[in-house]
């Protein structure tokens, strides 16, 4: 988790009562439009007095009981935004109170130097310092310090246009947990001129988002939008583990193989309001970064539907090439039986790594309980994987037995290869898998022992 501080006070009621009554009763000065230029540490900017206000409500509020809670908290992670960060809050600020929402907003700054953390506390907002880096260190440290009921976070680039955060707030308050918004025409959304790169737009976002609506099942159309809502109660369900760019996509992933109430609302992206330097997102970077988490996040897609494959063509091998059949003027015989042991052996072997990588996930929270496997485990126990695997490699040592003895028969001479061969290739195939499986077993033993 990642460390984070805000500027807020903390401490036990009296205190914080006593804070709010000395804040009130001292407000900072602010200069007239007749004084020159400010160079008073004490002067402050009217921005700052509207933050101070807000902090002094909040202490009272949180002294009196919380009598005024927070609905919202619109988290912005920051990292040198000072081109947008300004009106990104100035739209919050609007929306809170056009709609009259119990709101806060929420700057998760990431290491900003460039005056991001001044224009923040300048516009009334809060600031969360994140020391970890990393997109999801920000948003996590943004989240953990909000007070809202919901979250909304969108990025601080003013691609979001944070006067629609109200179709979120709607959909939340009707009780779905996750609110994704959407930008592409599949899913009613719209992208302006210049507001999406050609790849992403047309290639990359559709691929992903068509991905994970096959491998995850997810209801959504955008995989890649940052503008999204949900309660806070439901972020710590999740409980999260990638602190980069993945953040984003492990919260759609999780939420739907957890089957979460996901809804998705149709937003406007408008083209990237920075000027002093270039979006934090790399094009194939990211989109290796996205292919490689479906993959360590699906065993299925990853191993099990790959190995399946693979045990399927080895095995057509061994039933074609053990009767000797000519297809096409072609015999298929030892050799082919040697390249169907090659492809049951990476089969099987992938197959254990799914039923490794499934227990793991499962134990750890990244993946929910699965009835199938449930389901073998309570068919297939530790003792009984020892005994099919021993079983098994007994018999293909016994079919190698077979072999050396024929070779003695022939007084250790020449051997017809293509019967010899017939007997050795699979004694050898099945003692490897015996082998395998004797202490496969023992590993998804130590896999599915419980911690304290």
């Amino acid at each position: 988790m990642p460390t984070f501080f805000d500027d807020s006070a903390s401490a036990d009621n009296a205190h914080l009562i006593h804070l709010a009554v000395q804040s009130s009763s001292q407000p900072p000065a602010i200069p007239s439009d007749n004084q020159g230029p400010n160079t008073s540490e004490q002067s402050v900017t009217s921005g700052q007095v509207i933050q101070k206000i807000d902090e002094v409500d909040q202490l009272v509020d949180f002294a009196l009981g919380g009598e005024k809670q927070i609905e919202l908290s619109i988290v912005m992670p920051c990292l040198n935004e000072a081109d947008t960060l300004a009106i990104c809050i100035q739209k919050c600020n609007q929306v809170i109170k056009e709609h009259n929402l119990v709101a806060e907003v929420i700057v998760a700054d990431n290491g900003s130097s460039d005056g991001s953390i001044e224009i923040a506390k300048k516009h009334g907002a809060r600031v969360v310092h994140v020391r970890e880096k990393g997109y999801g260190n920000a948003l996590m440290g943004g989240i953990n310090a909000a007070r809202g009921k919901f979250v909304i976070m969108g990025d601080a680039d003013d691609s979001y246009n944070f006067l629609e955060v109200p179709k979120f707030v709607e959909k939340l308050r009707q009780g779905k947990q996750l609110v994704q918004g959407c930008r592409l025409p599949a899913g009613g959304g719209n992208v302006l001129p210049g507001a999406m790169p050609f790849l992403h737009r047309w290639w990359g976002n559709p691929m992903f988002s068509a991905m994970v609506r096959r491998m995850f099942r997810a209801p959504i159309n955008d995989v890649y939008c940052g503008l999204r809502g949900f309660s806070r109660e439901f972020y710590q369900e999740l409980n999260l583990r990638c602190t980069g760019m993945e953040f984003a996509t492990e919260m759609i992933i999780k939420s739907s193989v957890f089957e979460k109430d996901i809804a998705e609302v149709p937003i406007t992206l408008h083209p990237d309001g920075r000027k002093t330097h270039a979006p934090h997102l790399r094009t194939f970077r990211d989109g290796w970064r996205t292919l490689r988490f479906f993959l360590m996040y699906s065993p299925k897609w990853l191993f099990q539907i790959p190995g399946t494959l693979f045990l399927l063509v080895g095995t057509l091998c061994y039933l074609l090439a053990l009767p000797g059949i000519t297809i096409m003027g072609a015999t298929l015989d030892a050799h082919t039986m040697l390249f169907g042991t090659l492809a049951v052996l990476v089969g099987y072997q992938l197959i254990q790594f799914a039923v490794f990588s499934k227990t793991f996930a499962i134990s750890e929270g990244l993946l929910p309980e699965d009835q199938q496997l449930n389901q073998f485990f309570r068919l297939i126990s530790l003792e009984k994987g020892v005994a099919i695997g021993s079983v098994m490699f007994l018999g293909g040592l016994g079919l190698l037995g077979i072999a050396v003895n024929q070779w003695r028969l022939a007084e250790f001479g020449s051997l017809n290869y293509a019967h010899t061969m017939r007997i050795v290739i699979p004694g050898m195939t099945l003692a490897a898998i015996g082998f395998q499986t004797v202490f496969s077993s023992f590993f998804l033993g130590v896999l599915r022992m419980k911690r304290k």
